[in-house]
């Protein structure tokens, strides 16, 4: 039991560390301060949806969330996705 806790407590403590970039734009645990969309609570299919688009085809007007994602593989989306569905609860 305490394995799972432990691994459970490293997993947060990695998304933490994945998410630290998205802070400067998103807002600590992904509530928005200003007109950038908020991405804490939202469900995490979506999110992981919205993560993978800008990594692989994102829009032509985006302008740093391709640039952004690029450093991070499927796993470490997932993870992310899953850390700001959960920030707020």
């Amino acid at each position: 039991m305490a394995t799972r806790a432990h691994a459970a407590e490293a997993q947060v403590g990695e998304a933490q560390v994945l998410a630290a970039p998205c802070a400067a734009c998103h807002g600590p645990d992904g509530v928005s301060p200003a007109q950038i969309p908020a991405i804490a609570g939202k469900p995490q299919e979506d999110l992981v949806r919205q993560l993978l688009a800008f990594r692989d085809a994102a829009p032509a007007d985006t302008t740093i969330m391709n640039r952004l994602m690029k450093g991070y593989d499927d796993a470490q989306i997932e993870l992310l996705a899953g850390y700001f569905a959960k920030v707020g609860q």
